[in-house]
């Protein structure tokens, strides 16, 4: 039987080239999203390539029920997730005294509180299976301060801290956290956050992103994964400088 693989924010970016990835390898598929159409035309497109199963699920995530209501569906038809790849979030750009509190929030939901009871649903199965991958996508956000993004960058501190804990956690369990930590990709996130890129920075494309961090969820261990080689420097020059002037960099940038 094949292995099942749960992806949220599965409609594009990111979670739709990961998406790809597993279909090839001959995962199932449940696909969560808001947009159901456009997660209808995914399924269907990697179900006819791959001949796989496909589920999709249009739940919206900052709703506080979203998560039981996708578990309690899953066990109901004895669906076993093996996988599950917590990809959702969205940002916001900003001075925190303008911007939307609704929208922030919402972005709290989504990023944090989604993300963790997803967690906290799904492990207990593969916990007791004693096998089980789970990828969070956080950010090198997460190494960061991000002034007029502070509430995005503030979420993505916390998906990395709580990933790296409870990867230490469940040592030896047969369950791996994988945390995925890209820098700019060319996605729909800048366009929801409302923000403009210099020209010279470096852009990765969502495929390569997603490549990465599947090649790193293969290896059966949990790892913190940054990609692109301009991101691996960028955290590993920051740890050398004061943080104020951290925080003024990123300002600029």
């Amino acid at each position: 039987m094949n292995k099942t693989a749960l992806i949220t924010g599965a409609s594009s970016g990111i979670g739709e080239e990961l998406a790809k990835l597993f279909a090839r390898d001959k995962y199932d598929l449940v696909l969560v999203a808001r947009n159901e159409e456009m997660l209808n035309k995914l399924a269907d497109e990697l179900k006819n390539k791959y001949q796989i199963k496909t589920k999709v699920l249009a739940f919206d995530l900052t709703h506080d029920d979203s998560p039981q209501l996708i578990f309690a569906e899953l066990q109901k038809e004895k669906i076993e997730i093996d996988v599950l790849v917590n990809n959702a979030g969205f940002g916001l750009e900003g001075k925190f005294q303008d911007t939307n509190l609704t929208t922030e929030l919402d972005m709290i939901k989504l990023n944090v509180s989604s993300l963790v009871e997803m967690t906290k649903l799904f492990l207990e199965p593969m916990l007791k299976r004693k096998f089980g991958k789970i990828m969070q996508v956080a950010s090198i956000a997460g190494f960061l301060p991000g002034p007029y993004m502070s509430i995005y960058y503030a979420t993505k501190a916390f998906v990395l801290n709580f990933s790296e804990a409870i990867a230490n956690e469940l040592e030896n369990t047969g369950v791996t956290i994988t945390t995925l930590c890209p820098g700019l990709t060319a996605t729909n996130f800048g366009k929801v956050a409302n923000m403009t890129y210099p020209k010279s920075m470096k852009i990765m494309t969502a495929k390569e992103v997603a490549a990465i961090g599947y090649h790193a969820l293969q290896k059966n261990k949990s790892s913190v994964i940054i990609t692109g080689i301009h991101n691996k420097l960028l955290i590993f020059f920051i740890r050398f400088l004061p943080r104020k002037l951290v925080t003024k960099i990123m300002a600029s940038l």
